[in-house]
């Protein structure tokens, strides 16, 4: 259903490297660059950090909240670990959330323009 994502980043240099760090430890890496865009993907862009640097930034929640697919629990965790370790608010360490599925395992954060960035795998 969905092709593509794009979040606005103040500081676009400072999130490439937010992102191609928490997204390496899911095998996604940068893919293509160009003036006020970046794009992460393992076969094609399917995430792209666009340049705002007239975005507002606030304390209020922005509303963009994304999930991304894990392929294990331990991925999960090193992503949360690698994404706090470089900034990231943590807003849910990495648990088994019930209250969604029985299987469901994940952890959230937030990056440093407010995007809530899910991880989540099914364990069998």
């Amino acid at each position: 259903m969905i092709d593509h994502i794009s979040v606005g980043v103040v500081d676009l240099d400072k999130s490439t490297e937010f992102y191609v760090s928490i997204f390496s430890t899911l095998g996604i890496s940068k893919l293509i660059e160009k003036p006020g865009t970046v794009g992460f993907g393992k076969k094609y862009p399917e995430f792209w950090l666009n340049h705002r640097p007239d975005k507002e930034l606030s304390d209020l929640d922005n509303g963009c909240h994304i999930c991304l697919r894990a392929s294990s629990i331990e991925i999960v965790n090193v992503f949360y670990r690698t994404a706090v370790k470089l900034g990231a608010t943590a807003s849910g360490a990495p648990a088994y959330r019930p209250e969604y599925h029985d299987r469901y395992y994940a952890a959230f954060v937030k990056d440093r323009d407010h995007n809530h960035i899910e991880v989540v795998t099914f364990v069998q």
